[in-house]
């Protein structure tokens, strides 16, 4: 019945435009280059405005999934990278759980590739239809028909250059894939922006400075008292303060301190005798993919109530699940549900609330260990389909008969998921009661890209012979 499935939505996949294989070894400084001219087209299409759009100064629904949505209001970059991660996370579910199946052939693997980019695009179409009706940008009935249907083609193309810009990196001309590349850059963005801000913003003491550090600076030149100016630069609120900056910094060198951990199980050719070869099991074995899952579905539960918040405020049942109020562009939740999924801002919330801070805790580091637990049975990598890639490439494990194969990856597979999620959750929670510029989650998945970018890099290094050789 999958095979079916998938093969009713070939003919519509030739209608998509495809990135084809290229004929020959791509050299590691056009990867480079490729990869500079994704990201500059990304960067470009962020500061494009949507046009037609009449108003989007209200409080933004979207606010908790920006960061993991690669995605900036307004603009032609309004959907980000949310069409292509959820085609991309609902096919391989289904693939996961047998619901379609997926044979190991290049035809079946083309066309599971092509089934999860027309879904994207469905997925595309639908959300840029409900941002419109919803009236995002302005009363659809003031906009008219034809304006509306403008924003949506809009919205349309511009996922379908974000699919074309992943696939191009993932085809092998640039390095790592688009999504990667966008999540990193977005989340270094804003660190980067509220570190070194020239932005000034009255606070009511006076005009300070927005980046953190540009604070430091402007607050010892202007204060008669410098010990004072120090310590309202380390520790002002409602802007970045240079502790945000530290902890930014501390939790990045935490995360690549636990990088390292891993345990090499040693393997051997069963076709060779004499070759052998280690296979690495990782702590954070399903990498970034628990804080990714948890953050989709928390935002996703803080939007489904700003709605019925919106329309039945004052409902028990609403009111059960979320009550908000504004600041500034955003909203933030203040009672029910919600309240207790999202983090505690500062060390006196966290006094003033220990309840909440629980909640928050127990939340997060079990829902990182579940995901992270259940996405190896979902996504291919549980034991036994590690053995099963271990027999296709006749690889054995030392000491071990194939059939015992099995039993000896799951000693050690399920308890990495596991305690790696756990891991990940709570450095999430450490960067977010520290304070970390960019939240917990958008620390953690700048760090894990980044890092699988510098392995990428060791990799080419390695490949090609040495650094010269890579770039010149």
């Amino acid at each position: 019945m999958g095979f079916k499935i998938l093969e009713y939505m070939q003919p519509f996949c030739s209608f998509l435009p495809e990135v084809s294989k290229p004929e020959r070894k791509i050299q590691f400084r056009e990867k480079v280059l490729w990869t500079a001219i994704t990201l500059f087209i990304f960067l470009v299409c962020c500061q494009i405005p949507l046009f037609g759009i009449m108003s989007s100064e209200s409080a933004d629904p979207f606010y908790w999934m920006r960061v993991i949505m690669a995605s900036n209001r307004g603009t032609l970059m309004e959907l980000g990278i949310t069409p292509i991660v959820t085609s991309g996370l609902i096919m391989q579910l289904l693939a996961g759980t047998k619901i379609i199946e997926v044979g190991d052939s290049v035809k079946d693997r083309a066309l599971f590739n092509g089934a999860q980019k027309l879904f994207g695009m469905l997925i595309t179409v639908c959300q840029a239809i409900v941002y419109v009706v919803t009236g995002m940008y302005g009363e659809p009935s003031d906009l008219g028909m034809g304006i509306c249907l403008l924003i949506i083609i809009q919205l349309l193309c511009a996922g379908l250059i974000v699919l074309l810009l992943d696939e191009l990196l993932q085809k092998g001309y640039g390095l790592g894939s688009g999504i990667s590349l966008f999540i990193a850059t977005n989340i270094c963005e804003t660190i980067v922006w509220k570190a070194f801000s020239p932005a000034t913003i009255n606070t009511g003491k006076g005009t300070e400075f927005e980046g953190a550090v540009i604070a430091l600076f402007h607050l010892l030149a202007t204060r008669t008292d410098k010990v004072r100016g120090l310590r309202e630069a380390f520790y002002r609120q409602n802007l970045p303060n240079l502790m945000n900056l530290m902890a930014t910094v501390g939790v990045f060198l935490i995360v690549i301190y636990f990088q390292g951990f891993r345990v090499d199980l040693p393997i051997k050719s069963a076709r060779y005798r004499g070759q052998y070869s280690s296979y690495p099991i990782k702590l954070f074995y399903t990498s970034n993919i628990p804080i990714i899952l948890q953050s989709a579905l928390v935002s996703n539960i803080y939007f489904i109530s700003q709605i019925l918040s919106s329309k039945f405020a004052g409902n028990i049942f609403v009111s059960f699940i979320g009550t908000w109020a504004e600041s500034g562009y955003h909203k933030y939740p203040i009672g029910g549900l919600c309240y207790y999924l999202s983090p505690p801002e500062t060390i006196s919330l966290i006094i003033s609330d220990p309840i909440h801070a629980i909640v928050y805790i127990i939340f997060m580091l079990g829902s990182c260990a579940f995901l992270s637990k259940t996405w190896i049975d979902v996504s291919g990598s549980s034991a036994k389909d590690v053995a099963r890639q271990l027999r296709d490439q006749q690889m054995l494990m030392r000491g071990h008969r194939e059939k015992s194969m099995v039993h000896e990856l799951n000693r050690y597979i399920p308890t990495a998921a596991a305690f790696g999620g756990l891991c990940i959750g709570a450095l999430s929670v450490l960067a977010d009661f520290l304070g970390a510029i960019g939240s917990g989650t958008g620390i953690l998945l700048a760090v894990t890209i980044i890092y699988q970018y510098f392995e990428i890099f060791v990799k080419e290094q390695s490949e090609m012979g040495g650094m010269s050789t890579i770039f010149f």
